[in-house]
């Protein structure tokens, strides 16, 4: 197993390195520069404003300057590789680390609750909506996971906010930092997850649970409860711990739109605004650490088949 988590991290580098390449070139040939304003900027000044922050050099000297393998003017290397992202145009008076250090926090605290809202109700839903198949319970929970795939956060923000914070006046309309703030913003984030979650669940429960290993287990005499949850829920959770690693990813990242509605300081706004604003270094860093997010989260669930499936082994 350490053999090949080490073969793995060390495959990471070729991938990272691949996606920072391509994510450079996209943002740099979108039509367009960082200072390029509705009522232009005086040519002296957009000269000067490139030339600080070295957009007059090749290309192939700023993606090595970004990436940190060339010295900057001061003489020392401070690029993606010493973790340091570089400043932010449009943000002037703060680094992309600076932004990651304020927002990226906010928005992994929400990704956290969403995904534990996810998967709390998205697996005892599939797992009750298979063991109750074509009964009331089957379609009662695939009637809520049908509707958590169907409405969008976009929808559903806004009538949280109508019931819960207007109507019923039990959470606040917007902001962030209480439980009790946090609890709409979680929940419009996470339904939709866990409706993928329930659906997949229940249909990966309905091929366990009629293999012939559960069928024995229950002639031996178990209890249907252990049955169900140290025999047939390891590996059925299996397909479910695959989209797992993504959606953890994604969600540790922050929903623009959530955000948005609620009123929360989080990075997707500053990730929107930067690909509109060519605020080139926020773009590639936040794409950049999202790709290490999600080859992280794979990782941890391959490591997590072992421990599902002992039948699974890594040479």
């Amino acid at each position: 197993m350490t053999r090949y988590i080490i073969r793995r991290i060390l495959s990471m580098i070729p991938v990272l390195i691949f996606i920072s390449l391509v994510t450079f070139a996209l943002a740099h040939a979108v039509p367009g520069g960082p200072f390029d304003r509705e009522k232009p900027l005086p040519a002296e000044i957009k000269a000067n404003l490139n030339r600080y922050y070295g957009l007059d050099q090749p290309l192939w000297k700023q993606y090595t300057d970004w990436i940190g393998l060339t010295r900057n003017p001061s003489g020392e290397y401070a690029g993606v590789l010493q973790f340091k992202f570089g400043p932010s145009y449009s943000s002037r008076s703060r680094t992309v680390n600076d932004i990651f250090r304020a927002h990226l926090p906010v928005s992994a605290q929400l990704g956290f609750w969403a995904l534990c809202i996810a998967v709390g109700m998205g697996v005892p839903l599939g797992i009750i909506a298979a063991l109750k198949q074509n009964s009331f319970w089957d379609y009662f929970s695939m009637a809520i996971a049908i509707f958590g795939v169907s409405v969008p956060n976009i929808v559903l923000g806004p009538i949280f906010i109508l019931i819960f914070a207007l109507t019923l006046g039990w959470f606040p309309v917007a902001g962030w930092g209480t439980p009790a703030q946090m609890v709409m913003p979680a929940f419009a984030l996470g339904l939709n997850s866990s409706a993928l979650i329930a659906r997949l669940t229940r249909a990966s429960m309905l091929q366990v649970i009629r293999e012939d290993y559960i069928r024995t287990a229950r002639a031996k005499g178990l209890a249907e409860r252990v049955v169900i949850i140290r025999h047939a829920l390891k590996n059925a959770f299996i397909p479910v711990a695959t989209i797992l690693g993504p959606m953890f990813a994604a969600l540790l990242t922050g929903t623009f739109v959530v955000e948005q509605i609620f009123a929360i300081p989080g990075m997707g706004k500053y990730f929107i605004t930067s690909i509109t604003n060519r605020d080139y270094p926020v773009v590639m860093g936040t794409t950049l650490l999202y790709a290490v997010f999600l080859v992280i989260a794979n990782l941890i669930v391959d490591i997590t088949y072992a421990y599902l499936d002992p039948r699974i082994h890594y040479e």
